[in-house]
Parts: structure tokens; C-alpha cells; sequence
């Protein structure tokens, strides 16, 4: 079950990432690799526990389960917080120089980047 939830919300995250305007290219690529990564390799651990190869590796598989887990949510954490800064820069202007003051998010990413935030 917790697999499945990985993969159900990792993919979510993903889609609504990819679904945004990138404004900040290295803050949102962060995100959308760590998005990518956690997804794979949650596809890689369910595979192993579904066609029985974990009873076939000598590894301590509790251990293992424990460390992807943490690795994870430190991932997924810091791409929390690096998702929740470009969506507060959402009333700031796009060009500082320019007479228009386009924002750097319209109000439609903007909500699709709370969505991906939470």
C-alpha cells in the first residue's frame, strides 16, 4: 500500500509540476527530479517484492526499505520547500525594468503550484 501511494502521489506531483510554466528552471527542476526519481525507483522496489526477487537477495530488505524512505522524504521535503518559494514569488514582477508588470506566475500556475506544493 505504501508503494502504490508513492506512485499515485509521486505521479501527481509530477504531472502538476510539468503542468506549470517554469519561471525558476533550477528550483522547479529539482522538484520534478526528485519527482522522477522516487517514482522509478518506488516502480523498482515494487517490482522486486511482486516477482519474489527479495527472497533471492541477501539483503537486509527492512534496512533498505528504511533508508529509501528517509532518503525520500528528505527529497521530497527540500523540493517542498524549494516548490513553496516559487510559488510565493507569484506576485512579483516578471521584469523589473518594464513598464508592464507581468507577474512571474499567471493565477492559474499559480494554483497548480499550491496544488503541487501540498
Amino acid at each position: 500500500i505504501v508503494f502504490l501511494s508513492l506512485q499515485l502521489f509521486g505521479t501527481i506531483v509530477w504531472i502538476l509540476v510539468a503542468s506549470t510554466r517554469v519561471p525558476l528552471p533550477l528550483l522547479q527542476g529539482w522538484v520534478m527530479f526528485v519527482a522522477v526519481t522516487a517514482w522509478f525507483l518506488s516502480i523498482v522496489f515494487l517490482c522486486v517484492f511482486l516477482f519474489g526477487y527479495a527472497n533471492r537477495i541477501a539483503v537486509n530488505w527492512n534496512q533498505t526499505d528504511f533508508l529509501f524512505h528517509g532518503a525520500t522524504f528528505v527529497f521530497y521535503f527540500g523540493a517542498f520547500l524549494l516548490q513553496a518559494g516559487t510559488t510565493s514569488l507569484h506576485h512579483f514582477p516578471r521584469r523589473f525594468n518594464s513598464t508592464t508588470q507581468d507577474k512571474i506566475l499567471a493565477d492559474h500556475e499559480y494554483n497548480i503550484s499550491i496544488a503541487a506544493s501540498v
